[in-house]
């Protein structure tokens, strides 16, 4: 823990302020002044993918493990088998937890609606390939309104 008096060795992007927890915290972009633990943005480090970028690249990942573990509840039949429920419950809790991330940087409405959204489709699309589940015009076009959806959520959130 770094000392009230301690000068720091490296140059930050934004100067360090001191809590009155005895710890310095970069001062938030957003939110609360008085918010010393928010993060500057998801992706600030090193990578491919930045900033609000990488935050729809992890709620769409969030979505995919969502299919995965509403898929995974078919194979756990009613949670009798071991491995497809431990399975199952991993994608749950990764799922979640992504979910949280990327709700830092979105409007809940937003964030949630589109997770729903990958997995609703994601799992249509998996039931009619691994179940056998029926494929209709009525089921297609709801599939495809569902996408419509989060194109639209993705074009009507603030950069």
């Amino acid at each position: 823990m770094l000392q009230k008096n301690h000068i720091p060795i490296f140059m930050p992007k934004r100067p360090l302020y001191y809590a009155p927890s005895g710890v310095y915290h970069r001062k938030p972009l957003n939110g609360s002044e008085d918010d010393l633990t928010a993060p500057e943005s998801i992706g600030d480090g090193p990578g491919i993918v930045k900033g609000k970028d990488m935050a729809w690249v992890i709620l769409v990942v969030a979505g995919l493990f969502e299919v995965g573990w509403a898929i995974g509840l078919k194979y756990t039949e009613g949670f009798t088998r071991l491995w497809p429920t431990v399975g199952t419950v991993l994608a749950m809790i990764i799922s979640l937890w992504l979910l949280g991330i990327a709700m830092k940087s979105f409007p809940v409405g937003t964030a949630y609606a589109i997770w729903v959204g990958v997995g609703a489709v994601g799992t249509v699309l998996l039931g009619i390939v691994l179940f056998g589940e029926p494929t209709n015009v009525g089921r297609l076009i709801s599939v495809a309104l569902i996408i419509t959806g989060i194109v639209g959520l993705k074009l009507a959130t603030p950069a």
